[in-house]
This record gives C-alpha cells, sequence and structure tokens, in this order.
C-alpha cells in the first residue's frame, strides 16, 4: 500500500502525490499534479496552484488515525476528538501516541511553541512601517467595495412601485 504524503485541509483523508508534469493544449503552462484518494483508490489530476491551496504535506508527528486534524474520522463525528491524538491532531516525535498526561503535555508543549514562534514572525512583519498602512487602505478598500456592490444590487433589484419602479420621493 502507498504511504500517504498529503491531506486535505479542510476535509483529511489520506492521499499520495504520484507525479508532477507540466501541462499541454489549454492547460500549457501549468504544472499539473497526479495523485491518488488512498481510501477510495481513485487517481487523480488537479493543478499545481489548486493542489497547494487545498492539501498539506503531512508532517512525521501528524497522527496517522486522523491526519493531524484531530476530529474522530473512524465514527465520522467532527465534535469528537480523535482518540489516538487525544484531538491535538499530533502525536509524540517518533510517532507513536502519548501514553501518559506528561506525555501529552510534552506534544501540547510542541505545539505551543510552534505556535508562538509563528506569532512573532507574524508580529515582525507587521512591525515594518509599510504594511499596516497597506492593511488598512485594503480594509477600506474592502468596505467601499461592499457598500458599492450593495447599492449597485439595489437598483438593479426591482422596486415596489407600479411595474417594479421604484419610488424616490420625487
Amino acid at each position: 500500500m502507498t504511504k500517504p504524503t498529503h491531506t486535505h485541509r479542510e476535509s483529511g483523508g489520506k492521499y499520495a502525490e504520484l507525479q508532477q508534469h507540466e501541462g499541454a493544449g489549454p492547460l500549457a503552462g501549468q504544472w499539473l499534479v497526479i495523485y491518488e484518494d488512498l481510501t477510495k483508490g481513485i487517481q487523480s489530476v488537479t493543478t499545481q496552484a489548486d493542489w497547494r491551496m487545498h492539501y498539506r504535506q503531512i508532517k512525521p508527528d501528524d497522527c496517522t488515525i486522523c491526519m493531524g486534524t484531530g476530529h474522530d474520522h473512524i465514527k465520522g463525528n467532527k465534535d469528537k476528538p480523535c482518540g489516538h491524538c487525544y484531538g491535538l491532531g499530533r502525536v509524540r516525535k517518533d510517532g507513536h501516541s502519548p501514553v501518559d498526561l506528561w506525555e501529552l503535555a510534552g506534544v501540547a508543549e510542541r505545539i505551543i511553541i510552534e505556535l508562538e514562534n509563528d506569532l512573532h514572525e507574524l508580529r515582525q512583519v507587521a512591525a515594518h512601517p509599510g504594511v499596516m498602512e497597506l492593511i488598512k487602505r485594503e480594509r477600506q478598500e474592502a468596505i467601499d467595495n461592499s457598500i458599492a456592490e450593495q447599492e449597485e444590487k439595489w437598483r438593479r433589484g426591482k422596486g415596489h412601485g407600479p411595474g417594479g419602479q421604484r419610488h424616490t420621493g420625487d
């Protein structure tokens, strides 16, 4: 059996990346990823951009049961935590499930340290002089576009007057 190399970012599952090829014909200039869904035994093809957006590589310490999601995939209940990793999505560095609370705490500590490092990197990026100004500008532009889109939708929609006309008070 092929070993899983990737999992879906949202729905989990076991996937193996088989090959990458450059597209031809209408797909010229794009890279294609051939992969296999190991649970269904089906091979599929997608673009490399789609592959990177929707699938992630399995880390060595990801739980082999839930593939790092922390949910119970065996019974299909996403409200229940995985029994192998206790809902953390990660196991010990050797790939085995934590056997006691101290080992579980060690796994949780590794996760917390990784998240703190990621947060520190994001804060450093945000501290860069032009980043906050760019974020504020993008937010304001999104708000303006949303307001304009709502008004345009209102103007194109039917009114409540005769023949669907709008009564504007003139």
